[in-house]
């Protein structure tokens, strides 16, 4: 039903992130997406994927100078040429791959701050407008990094109505901010283009942590989405073994599961 998508940046990085692609093909993943893949120019990212049969389901866009602790621009007054700078680069190399969506990821900003917020919502029309008709959706998420500007999903959601984007719905965070993942999947299946799996707490790989997978996945089949499962968690393990849930989770996507 969906494809099974191995954030490479979180995933693999033992290994050169050339090597990464083959390395989730082998232990069974479908699709692949990282935030930042500059080091691998966007030709030969998709010469790799034709070889191992894989698709590019999302990249971020403007993420900063992560040296200094920087998660983003979109948020940030002041960085607006940055942000436009990296979006365009962003969105040249989704074009080349064909990813599913471009994320621009909004930053560390007080979320009650009138000109963090305005200067979101100017750079995110403007990305908008930048992909219009031509290039892949917006994604937007709330996520719980700490002093992050869009971090709950009310905010996410007010944010996507306006925009008419789609929202990336990650169970790990939601469930950090209190949500119970399968019904707010239930109530809210129209907002979901993307979904980032990781168990809660510890962030890790499906089956460490408290959350009912099984009815996470009943919740998507039963809302009928139909887009990219990606699993965006810190490897307990190695992460070929951390992987070992995948043909578990592929049989019950071969099949109508209920919770």
């Amino acid at each position: 039903m969906n494809r099974l998508s191995a954030h490479i940046g979180y995933l693999y990085a033992d290994l050169p992130l050339e090597d990464r692609p083959a390395a989730a093909a082998r232990d069974g993943f479908t699709a692949i997406e990282h935030p930042e893949p500059w080091a691998i120019p966007a030709a030969d990212m998709r010469a790799l994927m034709a070889d191992f049969g894989l698709t590019f389901t999302q990249i971020t866009s403007g993420m900063g100078d992560p040296a200094q602790g920087e998660k983003g621009l979109a948020a940030l007054p002041g960085r607006e040429a940055d942000f436009r700078r990296g979006f365009d680069r962003a969105a040249e190399y989704a074009s080349v791959v064909g990813a599913g969506f471009v994320h621009p990821m909004a930053g560390l900003a007080p979320a009650d701050d009138p000109a963090a917020r305005k200067v979101y919502a100017a750079n995110l029309d403007w990305a908008a407008a930048r992909l219009a008709g031509t290039g892949p959706p917006l994604l937007v998420e709330a996520i719980t990094i700490p002093g992050y500007h869009l971090a709950t999903l009310a905010y996410a959601s007010e944010v996507q109505d306006r925009l008419g984007a789609a929202q990336l719905f990650d169970t790990y965070h939601a469930a950090t901010l209190g949500a119970e993942p399968a019904a707010w999947i239930a109530a809210n299946a129209a907002r979901i283009g993307h979904v980032h799996i990781a168990d809660h707490p510890g962030r890790h790989e499906p089956g460490t942590g408290a959350l009912d997978f099984p009815r996470i996945l009943a919740a998507l089949q039963n809302a009928g989405y139909a887009g990219a499962i990606g699993f965006e968690y810190i490897p307990s393990v190695a992460t070929s073994a951390s992987a070992a849930f995948l043909p578990v989770w592929k049989a019950l996507l071969s099949q109508r599961i209920t919770a």
